[in-house]
């Protein structure tokens, strides 16, 4: 699959829709950074955004591409995990005057960071990617956090993107794995994706979905390889990424990649950021996180479906939100889902009228235990997630990971349905 090929959009003949990336370049090979040269002849300013262990990795190559155009460098500290937040939105804006390109060097915050200041600040900018860790160097959504919530915000896209197979597979482990896992996901996003369209008639491209899909499967085609570090592999579970990436832009949301799986990951992220309490790499947890989705589909779909729809009382709701994310976080998921209307909504005759299609679509996701299986070619397996997280703390995902998102997923028909009592099926 040619990825450039792929960005120059087409007229989908599944959706009728004109499908299209502004994505001008992707080079992803052995020594891609030295096209960095070409690719910023026009340019004469240059702001480098990257962390110690991401400028570190690239051994001088950006530095001697671009030569005397760099004008400012931010490098973060690589000592503690950044957070996409306003005071690094800060850190970088501060040195943007008279700068005509931004060339961030890392992955997926420094991505999402430099994404956002390009887009609001209106300056073109570039990413070298220095680990295949997620999806989202060539998708329009910047994940930040903004006023302690997690907000997908539209943003611009890369000029281009440079992915160095010599620098990507020599990417820190656990970052490799989380791509891996973050491509995985992809089965509980797309399972999200039908039982939305079942239960809302939202949009749904099927290219879209089956392109997605067939990136999970040669990302799993090659798993020892990616495992050893071999730059093939390292290049077609990059390649996915991206490709997901572009999927993304062309549903012009970020349905085909993430769903449920990501919505617990948020959630042990964001707690994590609000106690000062541990959390796994985004990817990683996204990996583990689709076992639980699949054993919620496996509950679903083996459960009757009540009569009614569980609902809290609007104080204990607001209270719990306010216990479980802190004052500030717990009133914007309060507001964040009084907007979109989610909790006002009942759903229980739509959910029995059309429980036949409902579980056939909760019966297409792969089973945990297959999932476990193919999370183990690489070394990951769920045990770490109960070591990281409570089972109490994994249920509340369950129930309260999505009010951080506008977005419907197998979390609202399983709280529709059964409610906060979940520890008995993770």
């Amino acid at each position: 699959m040619n990825i450039n090929t792929i960005l120059k959009g087409m007229k989908c003949s599944h959706c009728g829709k004109e499908h299209k990336c502004d994505i001008e370049c992707v080079i992803v090979e052995h020594g891609a950074i030295a096209h960095l040269t070409e690719l910023c002849k026009e340019y004469n300013s240059i702001l480098i955004v990257a962390d110690e262990n991401t400028i570190g990795a690239t051994h001088d190559k950006v530095d001697m591409a671009l030569e005397a155009k760099i004008a400012h460098r931010v490098i973060f500290s690589g000592d503690s995990v950044l957070v996409p937040n306003e005071d690094a939105i800060n850190k970088v804006t501060k040195h943007l005057d008279k700068i005509d390109l931004i060339v961030g060097v890392g992955s997926g915050v420094i991505q999402d960071l430099c994404k956002y200041v390009s887009h609001f600040e209106k300056i073109p900018y570039m990413i070298v990617a220095t680990a295949p860790s997620m999806d989202g160097y060539a998708s329009t959504g910047s994940a930040m956090i903004l006023k302690g919530m997690k907000e997908t915000v539209p943003a611009g896209l890369p000029k281009a993107i440079i992915a160095d197979t010599e620098v990507l597979k020599d990417a820190p482990m656990e970052m490799i794995k989380a791509g891996y896992g973050d491509i995985i996901g992809k089965y509980s996003a797309l399972n999200d994706w039908w039982l939305s369209v079942a239960v809302n008639d939202e949009y749904f491209c099927e290219y879209i979905s089956d392109t997605t899909y067939e990136m999970i499967e040669k990302t799993i085609n090659v798993a020892q390889g990616i495992i050893a570090r071999d730059e093939d592999a390292i290049a077609t579970l990059t390649e996915a990424l991206i490709v997901v990436g572009i999927m993304m832009s062309f549903a012009t949301n970020s349905r085909p990649a993430s769903g449920s799986e990501h919505h617990l990951s948020h959630f042990f992220e964001i707690t994590g950021i609000v106690n000062g309490e541990k959390y796994l790499p985004h990817g990683i947890d996204v990996a583990y996180s689709t076992i639980i989705t699949a054993r919620l589909r496996e509950r679903l779909v083996k459960a009757p479906f009540p009569n009614e729809q569980f609902r809290l009382a609007r104080e204990e709701y607001v209270a719990k939100m306010e216990k479980i994310y802190g004052a500030e976080v717990g009133r914007g998921c309060v507001a964040l889902q009084d907007k979109v209307g989610n909790y006002q909504k009942n759903r229980i005759a739509l959910y029995h009228k059309k429980r036949k299609q409902i579980i056939e679509i909760l019966s297409r996701m792969p089973t945990p235990e297959k999932i476990q299986e193919i999370l183990s070619y690489v070394g990951l397996d769920i045990s770490e997630l109960y070591r990281t997280y409570t089972k109490k703390k994994i249920s509340d995902a369950i129930a309260y990971g999505k009010d951080l998102k506008d977005r419907y997923t197998v979390l609202w028909l399983n709280y529709d349905l059964f409610g906060e009592e979940n520890e008995a099926y993770i």
